[in-house]
């Protein structure tokens, strides 16, 4: 479809490449097509300690499916509100996560939230001074749902009861888009994917 497999080629031409994996619908995609062809990815989440249990059990799933070891970055410490564990916690196990590396894949989506709505497929990260690959940048969740049927993928079972986005149980709701995300405040992003 639609970029990946070329966002992809690209991205494997970097010899110390991340994959940041939070277990959503769309990492399944793209772990279904870059291990074939970049098997020399490391793949990373970053656990905050306060994870859904459905999100542990579909990072085993992942594990299985496509037989890949998951690196941790620790983020986990003393859950005080949205405002203040996932910026810095996660943003210093992103750091650490990306440490050496040459460049980045995520599963940022354009149609996900207005804060996204400019990513490109291949963008440089100033901030971190490296590249950074969104290979499902124009997706549609059309898209992604038909890919996951068509290749019968593991998939986060939280997204059959409405949470399109999916992050730490304190904090996600159901909702569309990233609506469910921090419900009931103004934030958007968690911090990883601010320039």
């Amino acid at each position: 479809m639609r970029g990946l497999t070329d966002t992809l080629a690209k991205a494997a031409e970097h010899e110390q490449l991340v994959f940041l994996c939070s277990f959503q619908k769309e990492e399944s995609v793209i772990l279904d097509e870059l291990l074939g062809a970049a098997p020399h990815t490391r793949v990373v989440t970053i656990d905050t300690g306060v994870l859904f249990p459905e999100t542990l059990q579909t990072w085993r799933a992942f594990e299985e499916r496509f037989g890949v070891h998951v690196d941790v970055e620790d983020a986990a410490g003393p859950w005080t509100g949205p405002e203040h564990c996932c910026g810095d916690a996660k943003v210093a196990a992103l750091e650490r996560a990306l440490s050496g590396a040459d460049a980045w894949i995520t599963g940022i989506r354009r149609e996900q939230s207005p804060t996204r709505a400019n990513a490109q497929p291949v963008e440089w990260d100033e901030k971190r001074s490296m590249w950074k690959y969104n290979p499902l940048a124009d997706w549609t969740e059309r898209d992604l749902w038909k890919r996951i049927h068509e290749r019968d993928l593991p998939y986060h079972p939280l997204h059959d009861q409405g949470y399109a986005s999916i992050g730490c149980a304190p904090c996600t709701q159901p909702g569309t888009g990233r609506d469910g995300r921090w419900a009931g405040t103004d934030k958007v992003e968690c911090g990883l994917h601010v320039a």
